[in-house]
């Protein structure tokens, strides 16, 4: 299960969480929690599908976390910007506009940045996205779409 699924988990956990050191993490927990709960994997959907769920979980787990630890840190150390964090990371190896759109996102609303990293990245359909969220496919649709406004507005921001 691990062999299998480790890269296509760590990408989507990378994503959301932008770090690698944190993607390891974060994987790991992944892994652990699947492997605790595996008695309740009844095969309702794909392995990969239920992998996917966890990993999400886990990930915005770690970023509620995250926030509310640097909610008790000064503005000053916490306000670094995202585009900058991502080009001062070595294993980073985008450019500035994929920083940048990367800092877009992680200002998205919860919900619509995880839509639009399954569709945008993963070019998951919204059924599967559903099955992964517990979102209908229809709030999924109008979430991707503002999610594309916002990004688009915050590059148009910056012009």
């Amino acid at each position: 299960m691990v062999s299998q699924f480790s890269e296509q988990l760590y990408w989507q956990i990378r994503r959301l969480v932008l770090s690698h050191d944190d993607a390891n993490d974060v994987l790991q927990n992944t892994f652990m929690k699947a492997w605790n709960g595996l008695n309740g994997f009844h095969g309702d959907s794909k392995l990969s599908t239920w992998l996917s769920r966890i990993a999400i979980n886990e990930s915005l787990d770690f970023l509620r976390k995250q926030k509310n630890m640097l909610q008790t840190v000064s503005a000053d150390d916490a306000d670094l910007g995202i585009a900058n964090q991502l080009m001062a990371d070595e294993y980073f190896d985008g450019d500035l506009t994929e920083a940048q759109l990367q800092e877009a996102i992680a200002s998205l609303p919860e919900v619509q940045r995880t839509v639009f990293m399954l569709r945008y990245y993963d070019e998951m359909k919204y059924s599967e996205i559903s099955k992964i969220t517990g979102t209908s496919e229809g709030a999924l649709k109008s979430s991707y779409h503002i999610a594309v406004k916002k990004i688009s507005d915050f590059f148009h921001q910056r012009d």
